[in-house]
């Protein structure tokens, strides 16, 4: 007799009312594009669809950044990897390596 729990999104009808209600605040947001007056500062932000597309443009900015700066900000596998005579001078150090008031 197994008594599994069920948790919410173990239903496949509770994730598609989410990506319902996801959408449905889509759509809202964007109606509301039209109707609500913004104050902008430059013309290219009176475009339609300026603020997704600024917003995609900037993700993909940081990811190409990121990847760049990996190259010197990465590390070698082993980087932290300790040399053997540092854990012999370690374990034949105190009493047992349980020093806590060392």
């Amino acid at each position: 007799m197994e008594n599994k729990k069920k948790y919410l999104f173990d239903n496949p009808n509770n994730i598609k009312r989410v990506l319902y209600l996801l959408y449905g605040c889509c759509a809202l947001l964007f109606a509301l594009d039209f109707v609500i007056h913004r104050h902008v500062m430059h013309n290219l932000e009176n475009l339609w669809g300026f603020y997704p597309v600024y917003g995609f443009v900037g993700c993909v900015v940081l990811v190409l950044v990121a990847k760049w700066m990996r190259t010197f900000l990465m590390r070698p596998e082993d980087y932290y990897h300790e040399d053997k005579t540092d854990i012999d001078v370690k374990q034949n150090a105190g009493s047992g390596g349980h020093d806590v008031d060392a």
